[in-house]
């Protein structure tokens, strides 16, 4: 009996090196994986998310079961509210860079620290330790027919960190700018304007974690999402006591 070949002949190599390069791939994300891709990007329907984050952001959540009816996942793939948050960064840094009168270098350095430190790598963190707290504490035992129902995929994390990340967004590196000349003030009024506001921003990011995760019909006791507030107001009380926490931040921020 003839035996049938494990491998093709004329390409002895490829089934074994094909394996490794696809594996390797999907560990990125796919929205990483199409940011090159501009003419494939909708804008206007990432547009329309992020003026909705603002207004209704329940009905952002609302989008997200119909593509994953239709295309089998949670996260989105579609990068172009990335595109949309880089380009809103770089004008926040460039802003910044003239209040601030820094060169045109150290405006790139300012708004690279933006893009990099305060939007990618706080949102890797958070969407790690997101899926990690959503997969094992507020997952459902119950059974699912997909892998997609049985846990939080980290794309899908990191679109919550992206979505809540915009309304603190317009709190923090928009309104506090326009804000700065009061926030700056040695008086306690300035002082409760500038620490109402990064209680607002922060607030808003818990916010809109818990509803990102909340949307996801198989996780329980997503309320449990909300549990930091309840220290981030008691600080804010006791700011309210002396400490100007805009004036801190910005101190730490643009070292002046």
């Amino acid at each position: 009996m003839a035996i049938l070949p494990l491998t093709s002949p004329t390409y002895p190599n490829q089934t074994l090196s094909a394996p490794s390069n696809v594996s390797v791939s999907n560990r990125i994300p796919l929205i990483f994986r199409r940011l090159h891709r501009f003419q494939q990007m909708d804008f206007e329907v990432a547009l329309w998310q992020l003026s909705y984050l603002c207004l209704a952001p329940k009905r952002v959540y609302r989008n997200v079961y119909y593509h994953k009816q239709t295309k089998n996942t949670w996260a989105r793939d579609d990068p172009a509210i990335l595109i949309l948050l880089f380009c809103c960064l770089l004008v926040a840094a460039m802003a910044w860079s003239v209040v601030y009168s820094y060169t045109f270098l150290h405006a790139v350095e300012v708004a690279v620290v933006m893009v990099l430190r305060d939007f990618l790598l706080v949102g890797v963190i958070s969407a790690t330790l997101l899926r990690l707290f959503a997969n094992k504490v507020l997952l459902s035992h119950s059974s699912h027919s997909s892998l997609t129902d049985s846990s939080v995929e980290w794309a899908y994390a990191f679109d919550v960190h992206t979505n809540a990340f915009f309304p603190l967004y317009l709190t923090l590196y928009i309104a506090q700018l326009f804000l700065l000349p009061v926030i700056t003030k040695d008086k306690w009024v300035c002082l409760l304007v500038g620490n109402t506001l990064y209680l607002a921003g922060f607030a808003q990011y818990i916010y809109g974690v818990y509803l990102g995760l909340s949307a996801l019909p198989f996780l329980i006791r997503a309320e449990i999402l909300l549990a930091p507030l309840l220290p981030l107001f008691a600080s804010y009380v006791v700011s309210l006591l002396g400490f100007n926490v805009a004036n801190h931040a910005l101190r730490v921020y643009f070292g002046s």
